[in-house]
């Protein structure tokens, strides 16, 4: 029973925005009451955005998938008994069938308010060729519970616990969204160019418009440096002028310390010569008085 709880809460989880899922995987736990089940739930993984797409897409379009996968499975077990020709006819089918899929996942998700880049659109349309290509990963798919992104070709055995939230879970099909649910239609592969390119436009529309507004913010801190930079060499100016007026002032001094130096050598000749004739005076007194 608590395998059941978890994956019933599993499913609403994995259902809902992938941008919320951490807030309610963890309200989901604290809710349970139940010590170990609660330890279940939060060890339940954020899903990649693709991984987000592809369960969004199993549970609007469960019929649809239902219809592909199936076709794949009857598929691959003709595909033994075909030509080189009939084969590559089938690779054609099996891809356009993926891009149509992958067609309704971006637009389900833009309907979500998420826009799916190219680069995730294209993984998105590597699970669903290797769901169509191997029938564990067919399973994996419609559980509704993928936490990332992953490719097959259909020999080698698929990692189900590094792709599935609850590998025990494989076998149960995700909860479907009722809805009123749309043809699918094959989409050609001009129109695949064409859906291709207009998204490398709009992305690099984006890119266009984030490197304007980086140059924006390099101008605007450039202008700040160019007047700080004015500021500092009209203080350099200043500091440069007052200099050499100190150097000046040095000179002057230097020049006065030199007639100092001059009167000084003079005075202390005046000083000798006036000491001996001092003496002199002294011998001459002395001479007198014996």
């Amino acid at each position: 029973m608590a395998e059941d709880a978890l994956v019933a809460i599993a499913d609403e989880l994995y259902a809902g925005p992938a941008t919320e899922f951490t807030e309610a995987r963890n309200a989901a736990a604290k809710a349970s009451g139940d010590k170990a089940l609660a330890k279940r739930i939060k060890e339940l993984k954020k899903p990649s955005v693709a991984a987000w797409a592809v369960n969004l897409l199993v549970r609007h379009e469960a019929d649809q998938i239902d219809q592909v996968l199936g076709l794949a499975g009857s598929l691959r077990e003709a595909a033994s008994s075909m030509d080189g020709d009939e084969l590559r006819a089938l690779t054609r089918q099996r891809r356009q069938l993926t891009a149509a899929l992958a067609s309704s996942a971006r637009s389900l998700a833009k309907d979500a308010g998420v826009k799916l880049t190219p680069a995730v659109i294209d993984q998105v349309e590597g699970v669903l060729n290797a769901a169509m290509l191997d029938p564990v990963a067919a399973d994996v798919v419609r559980t509704g519970l993928l936490v990332a992104a992953f490719t097959s070709t259909g020999v080698d055995e698929l990692d189900v616990p590094s792709v599935v939230a609850i590998p025990e879970a494989l076998g149960v099909r995700a909860a479907s969204t009722v809805h009123e649910a749309p043809t699918l239609h094959v989409v050609p592969d001009d129109a695949i160019k064409l859906e291709a390119a207009q998204d490398a436009v709009d992305a690099a529309a984006g890119q266009v418009t984030e490197a304007e507004g980086v140059l924006a913010e390099i101008d605007g801190s450039l202008e700040k440096l160019n007047a700080r930079r004015l500021q500092l060499q009209g203080e350099i100016d200043e500091l440069r002028r007052k200099l050499s007026a100190l150097e000046d002032d040095v000179d002057g001094v230097d020049e006065d310390i030199e007639e100092a130096d001059e009167a000084r050598d003079e005075a202390i000749d005046d000083l000798d010569a006036a000491r001996s004739a001092h003496a002199a005076a002294e011998k001459s007194l002395n001479a007198l008085q014996r």
